[in-house]
């Protein structure tokens, strides 16, 4: 096999994905860790668990199931990753982001990425809605970047530019449907990090001094590939925990820790996600 992702592996899986649903998704929603029941609002769906599609990478984690759910939402058609898969996990970076490269070849333009992740704004608490203004990709920076190795041109240029990676338009409409649903979302800046780790107090307090108000370890690969192709991008981070820069000594972080917050935050994402996408064309 090779080192790389192929475009015709690209091509395999989204023929398969094509001969298992009668829709034609316009958008796409990849879902964070205990954020999956928000693809239970697609209405009599067809679903396709993702252990079937060729070259498809295997979700491992807690809270992440393994399906694609495709179907009507929010007056869209929308193809709704449940469970991602992680760099952690053993899979190059390529293969992390393969779905989004098959959405891109079902025709999707634009992509919602959400995520669970820790707190580092002070301002912040459990359960608040960040959404994404900008992110630090440490792991891309490091040479870990998705879009190492070959260039396929007709996905997108050698080096695609990155000075607005999640959409202004976007972010505009998700504030005013939270609005006039009566709550607000945060708004700031997401640090990608390898893990699986949880980061250690030294370094928290290392990412509050470089500007990050939260801080988890998925999205921005995929960001970084569907801004390549020229998807618009809106990301929405729950936040499941605070940072503990100066912990207590029986102080512990847990992924189920992670879960749990983010189930509470569900019905507000479910909100924010279907008023984006009922007013879409509001967004240009």
């Amino acid at each position: 096999m090779s080192e790389f992702v192929t475009t015709q592996q690209i091509g395999d899986a989204a023929d398969f994905v094509r001969a298992h649903t009668s829709h034609r998704p316009e958008v796409g929603l990849i879902l964070g860790s205990g954020l999956g029941p928000l693809a239970d609002a697609i209405d009599s769906p067809d679903v396709i668990a993702t252990a079937d599609i060729p070259h498809w990478p295997a979700s491992t984690v807690q809270g992440h199931t393994g399906r694609l759910v495709i179907g009507p939402l929010a007056g869209t058609t929308a193809l709704v990753l449940q469970g991602r898969t992680h760099f952690y996990e053993g899979y190059g970076m390529d293969r992390v982001t393969l779905p989004v490269r098959v959405m891109l070849e079902l025709g999707i333009q634009t992509l919602i990425v959400t995520n669970a992740s820790g707190g580092l704004n002070p301002n912040y608490r459990p359960g608040d809605l960040m959404l994404i203004r900008d992110h630090i990709n440490f792991p891309g920076m490091a040479g870990n970047n998705p879009l190492r190795g070959p260039n396929e041109e007709r996905y997108g240029p050698r080096f695609p530019d990155m000075t607005q990676p999640y959409d202004p338009a976007l972010r505009a409409l998700a504030h005013r449907v939270a609005a006039e649903a009566g709550f607000a979302l945060r708004e700031g800046v997401y640090a990608y990090v390898a893990g699986p780790s949880f980061e250690t107090p030294a370094e928290l307090r290392f990412l509050q001094m470089v500007g990050a108000d939260a801080v988890g370890m998925s999205t921005a690969p995929e960001v970084v590939v569907a801004r390549h192709a020229g998807l618009r991008v809106l990301g929405i981070s729950t936040v499941a925990n605070l940072a503990q820069t100066d912990p207590t000594p029986d102080a512990v972080v847990t992924h189920q820790e992670v879960l749990e917050t983010g189930a509470l935050a569900v019905p507000r994402l479910i909100q924010v996600v279907c008023g984006v996408l009922e007013r879409l064309s509001e967004a240009g």
